[in-house]
């Protein structure tokens, strides 16, 4: 009787630690985006997709450059080398320049 109530215990506290684990690499996969698009999202690579969104340009490091800002604190980049700003919401086209230019490419 002993040793099957043992058995028992033991196999819940098994259950328990796999479900904790569980949640643990959940919470490291994944980040939290603030703003008024909030979602969890994977990890973005900004410097390869800005890489591919400013191929064309005609300053590339100039654009890089901006566009990993924009990336870094928008956490998104627009699909494609020009055009599409507004798929990326708000923060991506309100951003500008002390010159009063828009900042993302």
């Amino acid at each position: 009787m002993a040793l099957r109530s043992l058995l028992l215990v033991a196999i819940f506290l098994f259950c328990i630690a796999q479900v904790s684990s569980d949640m643990e690499i959940e919470e490291q996969s994944t980040q939290l985006v603030k703003g008024p698009n909030r979602r969890l999202l994977p990890f973005l690579d900004c410097a390869g997709l800005c890489q591919v969104r400013c191929s064309l340009h005609s300053r590339p490091n100039v654009c890089t450059r901006a566009c990993g800002t924009c990336c870094f604190r928008c956490k998104c980049v627009p699909p494609g080398t020009s055009g599409s700003r507004e798929l990326c919401g708000k923060c991506y086209t309100d951003m500008t320049t002390h010159a009063n230019r828009t900042k993302c490419p």
